[in-house]
């Protein structure tokens, strides 16, 4: 495993090599403290620019790069707001778009209220917006959704400045969870309803959705989410609080050479139709799902392998927006950042949440939280069963649980046994990495 997410410092993002030009080009313009908490938030708002386009999963499913959530996580006055004028920049078109939209249902609105009572009023024009404003309600966003699935199934992209807009965009908060599940899984809205206008459409919900907040409301937002599959569905960049420094961050001047060079970039999403197998990427994910599984083995956390499932997908779905954005070829720099991006994603799920995930508390300090324990770095070379079984109890797990981590242990090959002393050792592979 390249990254250690049980360390409490960010997982260092790798040199953006051949093929990753377009985030280079982006965080030209981001002051250089949120270059990392920033790459991640670039692809759901790249995946609402690609539509009638499908990739094929490891496990021969078909996947399009639509329904990518990110929360960028970050203390107050940390920046943060830059993630919106870059979403803004790559948005340029869309905003465009929903500018002409807005022009056909004003003059439809004009047209008919100049007719009166009359009868022969002009029918509503199916309006469908590419960038709808941050305070959307879910009526507007579904009926937004069968605007556009009847117009070919465009995504829609929204931008929260707060993680608590999502309340109104889902309807309520007991409702975010199931929207959120639908948005990542592509999934019907399940909102067929009677009204005086007739019967309400239930359309595939097509969703890229980026979220900036601070720590303290983002562990309050997803406190009940953690276990039902929103949480995994989401991914999570987080930014630690940086040091005191007397100078204010520099972002990029947005020149039109900046936008020239943006605008190839978004054409070549633009125009990418079809169905695709990127196999160099499919192979990088099947190596990463056996590393999720032995990073789980180590620090015996079933919760821990169940959230990398989708942080593979989400991991994925990224490489996938990187190799149409390289013109369709696939480089070893990119490989490296979609390996970045699943670890990061699972390093900020943790470094925010670790101690909440199984209990029922928000109020523990930023410097109490930890990943997962890697329990065999913690144990000598040869140790015997009763001090794992000690560390296990003081890490509050079982101790039935031990013999099962060492049969895994055996199995993966990171310790060998001997029955005639009773004692474990860890291998020459396991220690060189």
């Amino acid at each position: 495993m390249r990254y250690d997410i049980s360390k409490p410092s960010a997982p260092a993002m790798p040199n953006l090599g051949k093929g990753t030009e377009c985030i280079k080009l982006l965080l030209s313009q981001a002051s250089k403290d949120m270059h990392e908490p920033l790459v991640p938030m670039f692809f759901p708002i790249f995946g609402a620019h690609i539509s009638g386009t499908e990739f094929q999963y490891p496990d021969y499913s078909w996947k399009e790069p639509t329904g990518m959530m990110a929360n960028l996580v970050a203390h107050s006055g940390d920046n943060k707001g830059q993630l919106t004028t870059l979403a803004k920049a790559i948005c340029r078109d869309f905003t465009k778009h929903d500018e002409e939209e807005e022009k056909k249902y004003m003059a439809w609105q004009k047209q008919k209220n100049a007719k009166g009572a009359n009868k022969d009023k002009p029918e509503e024009p199916q309006v469908g917006y590419w960038f709808p404003p941050s305070d959307t309600t879910k009526p507007a966003f579904l009926k937004n959704a069968m605007a556009l699935e009847a117009q070919g199934g465009r995504t829609q992209y929204f931008n929260l400045p707060e993680v608590e807009m999502a309340d109104q965009l889902c309807g309520s908060h007991k409702h975010v969870s199931v929207l959120l599940r639908n948005v990542y899984d592509r999934d019907k809205a399940g909102a067929l309803r009677a009204t005086s206008d007739g019967i309400t459409g239930n359309p595939t919900i097509r969703a890229c959705i980026t979220i900036a907040s601070n720590p303290d409301s983002t562990r309050k937002f997803y406190k009940y989410e953690l276990t039902n599959g929103t949480f995994g569905r989401m991914v999570f960049s987080y930014k630690q609080r940086g040091e005191r420094k007397g100078r204010i961050p520099r972002q990029g001047r947005y020149t039109d050479e900046f936008y020239q060079k943006l605008d190839e970039y978004i054409m070549r999403l633009d125009i990418c139709k079809g169905r695709y197998i990127i196999r160099q990427l499919n192979k990088l994910i099947d190596r990463l799902a056996e590393d999720m599984a032995t990073l789980a083995d180590l620090a015996d956390d079933d919760l821990l392998f169940e959230i990398s499932h989708r942080a593979l997908v989400s991991g994925w779905k990224a490489g996938c927006i990187m190799w149409v954005l390289n013109n369709q070829v696939w480089t070893k720099s990119m490989g490296e950042l979609v390996e970045w991006l699943v670890y990061h994603d699972m390093w900020s799920k943790m470094a925010v949440f670790a101690d909440m995930l199984g209990k029922d508390t928000y109020q523990m300090s930023e410097t109490q939280r930890r990943g997962p324990k890697n329990m065999l770095d913690s144990l000598p070379n040869t140790f015997n069963e009763a001090q794992l079984e000690a560390l296990r109890t003081n890490l509050e797990k079982s101790k039935e649980g031990t013999g099962p981590q060492l049969r895994k242990w055996v199995f993966r090959k990171f310790i060998t046994y001997d029955a005639e002393t009773g004692l474990y050792t860890k291998t020459k592979e396991y220690l060189n990495g």
